[in-house]
């Protein structure tokens, strides 16, 4: 006799950093920005009306479209925006990948990809990386209903340039090309200039990371005027109003205040640089970072043994326990005093053997 039970999902979801509770604690594991936004965002939400609030947000999100339109140089009809890249990147999977051939995506890269897939009933391939856990353009010359690229990639922190995009594209005319962007920011190339010559191109961002707005959800794409229909109309059919009037609001703020987006990343990628030569004295083995984060293996060191010893001092990075990373720690990029305290931690740790 079949049961209710039956019939509830049986996905394997997508598994976040870990959330500290209470205590002092460095939080080096999700990818955050660890710096406030924009002082522009705080006064635009410290000024909201909430009398507005009684009424609907602009369903297609109109002014910060606008907003993130100057800025690209692209039209409005070429943006869309919703409740953080994860948002716009399900939608855009539930939107453009409906055909029997299988979507194509690396196998270290974001982990939601595979998630989304067995919830929509997406067939999917994972493509390996090489050895160096670079992209191989010519691993996606091959049938497919789509191909979703992360660029800079994650966990990996490796970018690639525009001939390599341009080289996936060219190989897949038939096919829609997803650029996920999310860290592209941190010293990525943005694969924004192809969007006049491949109209099958959709790019992803997210205020998150670099604008420091992980807390607000708000992502946004840039694509062709059919695929933008396209991702209106499945978000019409599943949420009409995404973006809610204050999010509107701060998004718009943080877009107009360009010279305290430049400082911050600036900030973060230098205090990258400096952790990764730290982290390389100390025999770590890791690529060259374009995110706001590095991904670092510690010959002759347990990884998980450095993560929980890292943890019972109160410093919490991201381990993952799959396979190709398991000897690897994703640490995300903190403030200066954050990333001595780590550095002053790790040389103990690696001192003592884990």
């Amino acid at each position: 006799m079949s049961s209710w039970r039956d019939n509830l999902i049986k996905t394997e979801p997508y598994v976040a950093g870990e959330q500290p509770k209470g205590g002092k604690f460095i939080k080096l594991n999700a990818n955050e920005n660890p710096y406030p936004p924009s002082p522009m965002v705080e006064k635009a939400i410290a000024g909201f009306r909430a009398a507005g609030l009684n009424k609907y947000p602009d369903a297609n999100v109109a002014p910060l479209c606008e907003a993130l339109a100057k800025r690209a140089g692209v039209d409005t009809d070429n943006v869309f925006a919703g409740n953080g890249s994860d948002e716009v990147l399900a939608l855009a999977f539930r939107a453009f990948f409906n055909s029997e051939l299988p979507v194509l995506f690396a196998d270290v890269t974001y982990s939601f990809y595979p998630v989304w897939c067995e919830n929509m009933g997406i067939r999917y391939e994972c493509i390996p990386l090489d050895d160096a856990f670079n992209y191989k353009a010519e691993d996606y010359a091959r049938p497919n209903g789509g191909v979703v690229i992360c660029n800079p990639n994650a966990p990996t922190t490796i970018g690639r340039d525009l001939d390599f995009i341009r080289s996936v594209l060219d190989a897949n005319r038939d096919s829609v090309v997803i650029v996920d962007e999310a860290y592209v920011d941190f010293g990525g190339v943005s694969s924004l200039p192809l969007l006049s010559e491949y109209d099958n191109l959709l790019v992803v961002q997210t205020f998150s990371k670099s604008r420091s707005m992980a807390g607000m959800r708000i992502g946004c794409a840039f694509g062709s005027k059919e695929l933008i229909a396209a991702l209106r109309a499945a978000k019409d059919s599943y949420n009409s109003y995404p973006l809610d009037s204050v999010a509107i609001a701060a998004g718009i703020a943080s877009v107009s205040d360009e010279s305290y987006f430049a400082d911050t990343v600036g900030k973060i990628t230098a205090t990258r640089d400096r952790l990764t030569g730290a982290l390389r004295d100390m025999g770590a083995e890791l690529p060259d970072s374009s995110t706001n984060f590095v991904f670092a293996r510690f010959p002759g060191h347990s990884a998980v043994d450095i993560y929980n010893a890292l943890k019972t001092k109160g410093i919490y990075v991201r381990y993952f326990n799959k396979p190709r990373i398991d000897d690897r720690l994703r640490i995300t990029i903190g403030t200066d005093e954050e990333t001595d305290m780590l550095i002053e931690n790790l040389r103990r740790i690696l001192g003592n053997n884990c």
